[in-house]
């Protein structure tokens, strides 16, 4: 809408305070021409010929419109430059007077418009022929003439442009008189270009009066090259404009605001007054309706499109357009009368089949200015545009809405629920607390397990519907995870939410049956309030978590939140210096775990895993310190140092004549790293091993996540002759079908599936499928896991190639690999260039 401190606007009558001030100049120059001119008027056939001439140079071969207003470029300065030459003073400023008048009369002007146009003629001839006399007589036309006539015309012209920045500021603002400005000093050179061709023009004659006959051949040319000069300037803005709202409302349909982007750039292309953008009620969304008026600045909630013509266009499904030129139905013609509307052209916007609303546009801009099918043609264009972005912008709606609601339970899901907390905390209220309480649902794993996720699903919804009826209708309700349920509000103090927790927690604890089979379930709640636990939603969200962890094992399962609770996530946190120091020192460990083949018992390579050994902590977990690596922008180091600590122990076997391939487990981020494969070739050269003998372990969620993202660093690692590897794969929502469009050459089995092969025919089946599968694509695949005898006998009936796991080795220092090897070897003799066949193990 528009502000409270707009000023004013005036009306084009208040034009009189330019009009009156260019008349008296008009009047005050001419006088002074008179006086000092030897003869001031006469000439007057050849004057009436100058008029004629003028009429017809003064037709517009250039429209530019500037908010209201039309600014033609014309080729009224070649006659005058004849006039100035050829007729007394007075008679200039008479015949370029008379000119103007018939010009604003042919083009039926409002007459403010007509006296001002007619006076600021009048004083820029006049001051321009009292310059002219300022200069010695015009004798000849040599260069003396050209440049007495170049400062007359000149005068002209900046009188002009500063008469029509002047009113345009008057009535529109010093922002609108800047624009004229700009834009009428651009045409500058154009109408100098129109005086040095009028002073040509004039040597030609002066020199045989012969030449008008091919000046009059040159004059249709010039004209005919103006008009596809004006085409193609009006071509190539229409397409810019096009573009740049097509671009505008495509962008701006992200977030919603398509009216914003829309409606003024459609103004300003197609030159309107007004540009409206209807959509009529549809489902969850409300009448809209929101107008672009050329003079102000926001939308207006109205149209001056009458209704009756919008659903006409609506049910009809087709354009509508009353005017001058071009008009579908005639018979609403008194209906724009009786409106005061020009013309109007009405759009229907379609979504498929269906009409969704209309884009319209109402008075062209410019006296003698209407809407031409042309215009209807770019209309029609951009409202296609327009309805696509509509469509779009409600289905991100509806996508916003899914991204903040769980699909099971319909309640807000974990980024809703952060987003109102963090409202939540931003407002302090003497005597109250933020409290934040997570049910966790027990024993919902058994439930998936023994009787499907669909019973688990049932499961989640009874939880979610006994929360949202039996919690106050204050609080916010949501899924902050797979069996989380947060409960937010405002409460007098942590006591009280403690025992609301408590009752929340007996009141959904009920017996739940489904079908023939009753269910006990029960949660643990974890209770954390703002002020007194932190001051951010994701902090608070963090230790809520951690109390309902310690809620499982206190009695009545309901725990607050307290520091003594953060003692793990303070251990992980005091990791990250130390992980620094540690790679720093040399106190990382790299174990080996020896890869064998199932067939023959050679050992086919080595999978190198880091170890830590903290001199506080003890043993750190590969999981924890690689998590640590990653946040802390270590990654990169720690992935180099196992890179360079397998490369050195295979080349050392290769020093003692046998060949060890060793494979490296590498995170989901460094694939992101596009400087990771320069760095991969530059260890190989360093340490002297072969690419071939290197392999490269992603995880499955790693490398299959959805995105192109990987997929350049894999090829790039591909080409180096590095082999590649998805391991744990199985565990995520890939399948075999997608690998074969990654540049990989092995699929490791995840071990919860070669472990379960012995006792669960499934996971035997799906050991299997990805077996045989895996062979036909041309991927090694490596069982994970092994553990017994028996599953190695069934990997070796479905053709698994290798093995690795606790049935051949743990993971050993390289001291002890070795030792190990040498300990394993039979004593019968190996061929040249392959490793020792392994004992059986036992």
């Amino acid at each position: 809408m528009i502000g409270r401190g707009q000023a004013r606007r005036r009306s084009s009558e208040d034009a009189w305070i330019i009009t009156a001030p260019l008349a008296l100049a008009a009047v005050v120059c001419a006088t002074a021409t008179a006086l000092v001119a030897d003869r001031p008027v006469g000439e007057w056939p050849l004057a009436a010929l100058l008029l004629v001439l003028m009429v017809a140079a003064g037709i517009p071969l250039l429209s530019l419109i500037v908010q209201r207003q039309t600014i033609g470029v014309t080729l009224t300065e070649i006659p005058f430059v004849f006039a100035l030459f050829y007729l007394p003073p007075l008679t200039v400023v008479i015949v370029y007077t008379l000119a103007s008048l018939v010009a604003q009369l042919r083009f039926r002007m409002a007459a403010p418009k007509v006296w001002f146009n007619v006076a600021r003629a009048a004083a820029g001839a006049s001051l321009a022929t009292l310059v002219l006399q300022a200069f010695p007589p015009l004798e000849g036309v040599g260069p003396r003439t050209w440049g007495s006539i170049f400062a007359a015309v000149s005068v002209l012209l900046m009188v002009s442009v500063l008469a029509v920045a002047g009113v345009h500021t008057l009535l529109h603002g010093w922002q609108t008189g800047r624009g004229v400005l700009r834009t009428a000093m651009s045409g500058l050179l154009t109408n100098e270009i129109n005086v040095a061709v009028g002073l040509v023009v004039l040597i030609t004659v002066e020199t045989t009066w012969w030449s008008l006959l091919l000046l009059a051949v040159l004059g249709v040319g010039l004209a005919l090259v103006y008009r596809s000069y004006a085409r193609f300037f009006r071509q190539h803005r229409t397409l810019t404009d096009l573009y740049d709202l097509t671009r505008a409302v495509m962008e701006r349909g992200e977030n919603g605001s398509i009216a914003d982007a829309l409606l003024g750039r459609v103004g300003a292309l197609m030159q309107a007054e007004y540009a409206t953008l209807w959509l009529p009620e549809q489902g969850p969304y409300p009448e809209t309706l929101l107008t672009a008026r050329v003079d102000d600045v926001g939308l207006l909630d109205l149209a001056r499109t009458p209704p009756q013509i919008r659903e006409m266009a609506r049910k009809g499904g087709q354009t509508i357009a009353v005017g001058r030129i071009v008009t579908t139905d005639p018979e609403l013609r008194p209906l724009l009368l009786e409106h005061r509307i020009k013309d109007i052209v009405v759009v229907p916007l379609r979504s498929g089949q269906v009409v969704i609303g209309a884009l319209e546009v109402a008075n062209r801009l410019g006296d003698g200015n209407h809407f031409t099918s042309s215009d209807i043609a770019v209309l029609e264009t951009v409202a296609a545009h327009a309805a696509v972005a509509l469509e779009n912008s409600r289905l991100v709606d509806r996508l916003r809405h899914d991204a903040e609601h769980d699909g099971l339970t319909k309640l807000p899901n974990r980024r809703r629920l952060t987003a109102a907390v963090a409202e939540a905390v931003k407002i302090g209220a003497p005597g109250e607390v933020v409290a934040l309480l997570l049910f966790d649902v027990d024993r919902l794993r058994q439930v998936n397990e023994s009787l499907g996720h669909a019973a688990g699903d049932k499961v989640l919804v009874e939880v979610a519907e006994r929360l949202r009826a039996c919690a106050p209708s204050s609080a916010l309700v949501g899924r902050a995870g797979g069996d989380e349920f947060l409960v937010t509000l405002r409460l007098e103090s942590a006591e009280v939410a403690l025992e609301l927790a408590g009752q929340l927690r007996e009141q959904i604890r009920d017996e739940m049956v489904f079908d023939a089979l009753t269910l006990d379930v029960d949660t643990a709640v974890g209770v954390a309030v703002h002020p007194d636990h932190g001051s951010d939603a994701v902090g608070l969200l963090q230790q809520v978590d951690l109390a309902a962890t310690a809620a499982k094992s206190v009695p009545g399962n309901v725990q607050l939140y307290s520091p003594a609770l953060e003692s793990r996530s303070l251990r992980r946190l005091g990791l990250a210096g130390d992980l620094r120091r540690a790679l720093d020192d040399g106190e990382l460990e790299v174990y080996f775990q020896p890869k064998v083949t199932l067939r023959d018992r050679r050992l086919a390579g080595v999978e190198c895993l880091a170890r830590w050994e903290h001199p506080a902590h003890g043993t750190v977990a590969p999981e924890d310190f690689v998590a640590v690596a990653e946040h802390t922008g270590q990654l990169g180091r720690l992935t180099e140092f196992v890179l360079r600590e397998s490369l050195r122990r295979s080349r050392d076997w290769q020093h003692g004549e046998q060949p060890l391939a060793v494979s490296v487990n590498l995170a989901a981020r460094t694939l992101t790293d596009q400087h990771f494969p320069s760095l991969v070739h530059e260890l190989l050269d360093e340490y002297g091993v072969p690419p071939q003998r290197l392999t490269l372990e992603i995880t499955e969620a790693g490398v299959l996540d959805g995105t192109e993202r990987p997929i350049p660093t894999l090829r790039r690692l591909r080409d180096l002759g590095v082999r590649l590897s998805v391991d744990d794969f199985g565990t995520g929502n890939s399948s075999l079908a997608q690998l074969r469009r990654l540049p990989v050459h092995e699929v490791k089995v995840d071990r919860s599936f070669v472990q379960g092969m012995a006792t669960d025919p499934g996971d035997l089946a799906i050991v299997n499928a990805v077996v045989t599968l895996s062979q036909q694509f041309g991927l090694a695949v490596v069982a994970e896991g092994v553990e017994s005898e028996l599953t190695l006998e069934l990997l070796q009936d479905i053709g698994c190639e290798i093995g690795q796991g606790f049935l051949f080795s743990r993971p050993l220092p390289y001291e002890r690999l070795e030792a190990w090897f040498a300990a394993q070897v039979d004593p019968e003799p190996v061929p040249a260039g392959e490793l020792p066949r392994l004992r059986v193990v036992p």
